[in-house]
C-alpha cells in the first residue's frame, strides 16, 4: 500500500535544541542535508518528517511510515518515549528491521541498543578526535572534515534509502524483483572508526559496480557467533578486503582477538580452503600509510600481517594512497566481459542513448560510427527493468564518449540521461568521458545553455544534418 510518509526521523528533543543565535538544532540541520542529498541521488522528492519525543503527528501505530530513521544518542537511549516510538514502528512492520536505518549522533555501544537494532549497520555522524578520543559535533557543516565524513555518511544513507524505497514499491506492486547482483559478492571487513570514511568510500564504489557487500549487518555477539557469521559470509564471496588503521578494535566476549583480527584470520583460512577446492577467494589488505596513533596490540597485529606467511595466505598487502588502492580493487574485480569490451574498444566506445521507439531512426548514426571504427554501445531494452538498468550502468562504466538522441523522448528524459553521465564516476569508471553530444530537432530543448555548461555539444537539425555533424564528431574523437 502507498505510505503517507516515506521517511520519519525520530529523535530526543535534547538533540534538536536551537543555538542561542537562532541556528537550527542538530536534527533539523541533519534533515535539510538529507533532503538535499536525496535530491542528488533519486529523481523523486520523498516526504521526510521529524517526530520528537512527545509529538503526536502521524498514526499512533506508525503504520503509515515506509522507513524509520532513529537518531541514536545518549539522550535517545535515556528517553522512554523515543524507545517506545521505535518499538511501535518495529511491531507495526512485523518486526522487519530492514525498514529501520539507524543514525548514530554520538557513540552508543551496540550492547546498549535495543536487540533488534544491534545487527544493523549504523551511519556514524560524529567526529572522534584520534588523540583524545573525545567526541565533537560538527560546528561547520561545510568544513573539510564534515565533507569528508558527515557528508559521505549522508550520501551512503541516501543511497540505502533509495534502494529500500524501491524494494518497498516493488513488493507493494506485487512484482517480484530479481536479485541480479547476488552472484557478485565481496567481503569488506569491518574496521575501526578511524577508517570508517575510507571503508564507506570503498563500499559505495563496490555497490555502484554491481557488487553486494558483506557483512550487511553489524558483527556483534561473542567470539563464536562472530566467527560463524564471518565464515558464512565469506563462503559466498569472491574477494575479501581488509583496511588496517590505527585502531585494533573491540575484542568480543570469549576471545582474545579483535573483530578485525578474527576477520583476517578466517579469510586466510577460507582462501586456503577455496584453493584446495579449485575455487578462488582473492584477498587485499590495505595498511593506511603514515600511521601515528597505534597502540601495542595494533602494532603487533600489523607486524604479524607483514611477516606471517600463514596470515598472508592468498593476500596482497599494500601501503599506498587510498586512490591507488581503489584502482587495484577495480582491476581485480573487472570481470571478463568488461575486459573484453575495454580491449576491443581501445578508447573508441561511443554510448548512443535513445528510446526503444527510436531504434529505426538511429540506424544511420550507428552505421556511420561503426564505419569510422567506433564500437557503438546501445541501451538494453530486453528483460526485466533491473537487467536493463544494469546494462545501462555497464555502458556508463566503459564508454569513451556519449551521444543522447532526443527522438520520442521528452526533455525531462534527456536531463535524466545527462544526469546519469554526470554520475558515471560513481559506477566505477576508470577514465574521463572524452566528449558528449545531444542530437535534437531545432527548438525542442528549452535551455541549451544548461547542457553546454555540462560540456555537451548541442547538435540541432534533421537526420541528414545529424549524419554530417557526427562525421565531424567522429573525426575529433579519432584524433
Amino acid at each position: 500500500m502507498p505510505f503517507e510518509i516515506d521517511i520519519l526521523i525520530i529523535f530526543a528533543d535534547a538533540d534538536n535544541v536551537a543555538s542561542p543565535d537562532g541556528k537550527d538544532g542538530w536534527v533539523s540541520q541533519f534533515k535539510k542535508f538529507l533532503e538535499f542529498m536525496l535530491g542528488q541521488v533519486i529523481d523523486i522528492n520523498p516526504k521526510v518528517l521529524l517526530k520528537g519525543e512527545f509529538e503526536t503527528m502521524t498514526s499512533p501505530r506508525l503504520d503509515n511510515v515506509a522507513l524509520l530513521v532513529p537518531i541514536l544518542s545518549r539522550e535517545f537511549m535515556a528517553s522512554t518515549a523515543c524507545l517506545e516510538n521505535l518499538e511501535t514502528f518495529y511491531k507495526a512492520v512485523n518486526e522487519n528491521n530492514h525498514r529501520i536505518l539507524k543514525v548514530v549522533k554520538d557513540p552508543v555501544a551496540v550492547g546498549q541498543q535495543p536487540e533488534f537494532l544491534q545487527p544493523l549497520l549504523g551511519y556514524e555522524m560524529y567526529q572522534l578526535d584520534p588523540d583524545s578520543n573525545e567526541v565533537r559535533e560538527y560546528q561547520n557543516y561545510f568544513s573539510r572534515e564534515a565533507q569528508r565524513q558527515y557528508w559521505m555518511e549522508i550520501v551512503d544513507l541516501s543511497h540505502d534509502i533509495s534502494n529500500a524505497l524501491e524494494k518497498l514499491n516493488n513488493s507493494s506492486s506485487g512484482s517480484p524483483v530479481k536479485d541480479l547482483f547476488k552472484p557478485k559478492m565481496v567481503y569488506l571487513a569491518e574496521t575501526g572508526h578511524d577508517l570508517s570514511v575510507e571503508r564507506n568510500i570503498i563500499m559505495r564504489e563496490l555497490q555502484r559496480y554491481g557488487y553486494t557487500v558483506m557483512p550487511d549487518r553489524s558483527l556483534s555477539g561473542d567470539t563464536k557467533t562472530i566467527e560463524q557469521r564471518v565464515r558464512r559470509d565469506l563462503e559466498a564471496c569472491s574477494m575479501s578486503i581488509h583496511l588496517i588503521g590505527n585502531t585494533y578494535g573491540e575484542i568480543p566476549e570469549g576471545g582474545n582477538e579483535s573483530i578485525m583480527d578474527i576477520q583476517n584470520r578466517i579469510a586466510a583460512e577460507r582462501s586456503q580452503e577455496a584453493r584446495n577446492q579449485n575455487q578462488s577467494l582473492s584477498r587485499l589488505i590495505w595498511i593506511a600509510p603514515g600511521l601515528l596513533h597505534m597502540n601495542e596490540s595494533q602494532k603487533r597485529f600489523i607486524e604479524t600481517i607483514k611477516r606471517d606467511v600463514e596470515v598472508q595466505e592468498g593476500a596482497e598487502i599494500l601501503e599506498t594512497p587510498l586512490e591507488d588502492f581503489k584502482n587495484v580493487i577495480r582491476e581485480e574485480l573487472l570481470d571478463a566481459n568488461d575486459r573484453k569490451i575495454v580491449e576491443e574498444t581501445d578508447g573508441r566506445a561511443v554510448y548512443l542513448l535513445h528510446e526503444k521507439e527510436d531504434g529505426q531512426a538511429i540506424k544511420p548514426f550507428v552505421e556511420l560510427m561503426e564505419r569510422s571504427g567506433f564500437h557503438v554501445l546501445m541501451p538494453g531494452f530486453d528483460g526485466e527493468l533491473l537487467e536493463q538498468r544494469q546494462k545501462h550502468i555497464e555502458n556508463l562504466r566503459v564508454l569513451d564518449a556519449a551521444i543522447i538522441y532526443k527522438g520520442s523522448g521528452n526533455e525531462e528524459w534527456v536531463r535524466m540521461k545527462a544526469s546519469d553521465l554526470l554520475k558515471a564516476p560513481g559506477f566505477g569508471r576508470k577514465k574521463p568521458i572524452v566528449a558528449k553530444a545531444i542530437l535534437s530537432a531545432p527548438g525542442e530543448i528549452s535551455n541549451n545553455e544548461d547542457f553546454r555548461q555540462q560540456d555537451f555539444r548541442i547538435i540541432e537539425g534533421d537526420s541528414k544534418y545529424f549524419v554530417e555533424s557526427l562525421k565531424s564528431f567522429c573525426q575529433e574523437l579519432g584524433t
